[in-house]
């Protein structure tokens, strides 16, 4: 079994440094995210600290700096209504904002651990549009406008797979992240109607432009809108830790194909409880149940996580591995 902690501001965490000043210089954000790498060795490394902001700012959002260790935020939505956001050309990945210096982090990550999976971080349609026209305007349109917010969610894909385009032109890959389209925040019945075609129509131009199934990334309450997430031909989805886990596992087993990421529940590991954080692992390993497509994950580290608390993960799932493998092993069963 695989661990695969989500690695963003907690890699500043890494190095010694505030997420804030790390976000912003290629230097520190290339280091922290490879000094994480190697301390964990996890996949895939995705490039950022505040993954969910890159875009917007390139339109012109305002991100502020945070007080302490605070994760960087916008401040300011440039634009208030749907009709605003259908008029944008999409943002020159070459030059605008930070897209630039992440670019060229991920490609010193890249070249220092050639054996790392490096990812830029790009966001869903959704979830640009809440960061560009704040999420009560944007609810609102929903409301009153349902068909013009998603044509608007379909016309912010164009520069999505631009972005892309430069991303893979660079020799790297993406991680896709859509968490701002979960239940409650959007209803399933929103999801379906408004967010779903547009996330189809970027799933297929992106996968095809990296060349693999592109990964779907929600977090938060993903059961209702499970199938529909899978209508997007996702090779790899996760199951968070505030879903239904064993229902949505249970629905897995329809999908033997997909790679199912299960995330544990990060309290015990930022609480530094180990006994608490082997029970918690113990329960996603039986969630698991054998899935031959399965991975353990964390959900997003929070900066405070202490790194000997996610090496302690580490070495009890590799320590479980190890006793199921013998297992495997004595009864005749093991993998060939």
């Amino acid at each position: 079994m695989q661990f695969c902690p989500s690695v963003y501001e907690h890699a500043a965490r890494v190095i010694g440094k505030n997420p804030w000043e790390v976000s912003r210089d290629a230097e520190l954000l290339s280091k922290a995210h490879i000094e994480a790498f190697r301390l964990y060795n996890h996949r895939p490394v995705v490039v950022g600290i505040d993954i969910y902001n890159l875009e917007a700012e390139a339109y012109g959002a305002t991100v502020e700096r945070p007080a302490g260790t605070g994760v960087p935020a916008i401040s300011r939505h440039p634009y208030s209504t749907a009709k605003e956001l259908m008029t944008l050309e999409p943002f020159n990945p070459k030059t605008d904002g930070r897209i630039p210096m992440v670019i060229e982090a991920a490609r010193r990550v890249a070249d220092e651990c050639p054996e790392a999976d490096v990812r830029i971080p790009l966001s869903g349609p959704f979830s640009l549009a809440t960061n560009l026209m704040g999420f009560e305007n944007l609810l609102c349109e929903i409301v009153t406008s349902p068909d013009l917010v998603a044509r608007t969610l379909s016309h912010l894909v164009a520069g999505q797979v631009e972005f892309c385009k430069e991303v893979v032109r660079q020799g790297l890959d993406i991680g896709f992240f859509e968490s701002a389209a979960v239940p409650p925040l959007l209803s399933p019945d929103n999801f379906r109607d408004i967010e779903l075609d547009a996330l189809k129509k970027i799933m297929e131009e992106t996968s095809m432009l990296v060349g693999h199934p592109v990964p779907c990334i929600i977090g938060g309450n993903t059961l209702p809108i499970l199938d529909y997430i899978l209508e997007t031909g996702t090779g790899y989805v996760c199951c968070p830790a505030g879903t239904d886990q064993q229902v949505f596992m249970d629905k897995m087993r329809a999908h033997p194909d997909v790679t199912v990421r299960i995330n544990i529940d990060p309290r015990p590991m930022t609480a530094k409880n180990f006994g608490v954080l082997e029970k918690e692992v113990d329960r996603v390993l039986e969630l698991a149940n054998n899935r031959e497509r399965v991975c353990i994950g964390t959900g997003c580290l929070p900066f405070e996580t202490d790194p000997e608390a996610v090496l302690k993960t580490k070495e009890y799932i590799l320590s479980k591995n190890i006793g199921r493998n013998k297992g495997n092993q004595d009864t005749g069963k093991g993998q060939s």
